[in-house]
């Protein structure tokens, strides 16, 4: 997931960067092909260059060395708003066939099973960043047909809802740690696009919400190559916390 995420990347790119798996692949892009992007970090750090991981958005290593520190306002604000965040990084606890996100609650609003954090910025970040990647594990249970609740706007039904309320970019991919998903032009759904080494067709559809649509020209995810692994595992994430099983 890593890898694949970060190879979405590119010199001078500008990014909304969350914590974990997204942190995790743009530091990984920074490192490896993309030494000129700039990683924005919610609390208001903006151009960082941390020596290691962050493990919030307020780690104090996020601020030695960085461009500047403004305040959270102006980051939604002059930055966010104004249409120059390039790509923005985001997770939650389900995603459905149209790249809505739900970090709210599972189950009925008003007597939820779970109630979850919320959308924090992530909610801003999926309406007006110029396009938006997300990462999430490849199961029912988070990969439904509809999210039960939308925190985050994907393509809402469908089709062009999404541009009939004036929002534009949204969702390019969603990678999970089985496969590589895209959505279809016309209709806005998840398409299977690449799978990753080890898992087929139909590990994925016993493994998504709906009778998920494959791409005539499906391809197999490259792997980590070995620098990629090596600053994943001794320089990103030595100790596992977000990667527990140590794979990039």
């Amino acid at each position: 997931m890593v890898s694949r995420a970060a190879k979405e990347l590119k010199n001078g790119d500008v990014v909304f960067v969350g914590i974990g798996v997204p942190s995790l692949a743009v530091n990984l892009a920074h490192r490896m092909h993309a030494p000129g992007l700039c990683m924005i970090y919610e609390s208001g750090a903006v151009g960082c260059v941390p020596k290691r991981l962050p493990i919030s958005i307020g780690d104090p290593c996020l601020v030695t060395g960085s461009l500047a520190v403004v305040p959270m306002l102006d980051v939604f604000n002059l930055y966010l708003q104004r249409g120059l965040i390039d790509v923005g990084f985001l997770g939650g606890a389900q995603v459905d066939r149209f790249g809505n996100i739900n970090s709210t609650v599972i189950g009925d609003y008003g007597k939820p099973k779970v109630r979850l954090p919320g959308s924090g910025g992530a909610c801003e970040i999926a309406a007006l960043a110029k396009k938006v990647v997300i990462t999430i594990a490849n199961s029912k249970r988070t990969l439904p047909e509809r999210v039960d609740f939308v925190t985050s706007p994907g393509y809402l039904r469908g089709g062009r809802e999404r541009e009939s309320l004036g929002l534009k970019g949204g969702p390019e991919l969603v990678i999970t740690d089985m496969g590589v998903y895209r959505f279809d032009r016309d209709s806005r759904e998840m398409v299977l696009a690449s799978l990753h080494p080890g898992f087929t067709v139909q590990t994925i559809k016993e493994n998504t919400g709906w009778d998920v649509k494959v791409a005539e020209n499906l391809t197999t995810t490259p792997p980590p190559t070995a620098d990629e692994t090596r600053i994943i595992r001794e320089e990103l994430d030595p100790q596992g916390v977000f990667l527990r099983s140590k794979a990039g």
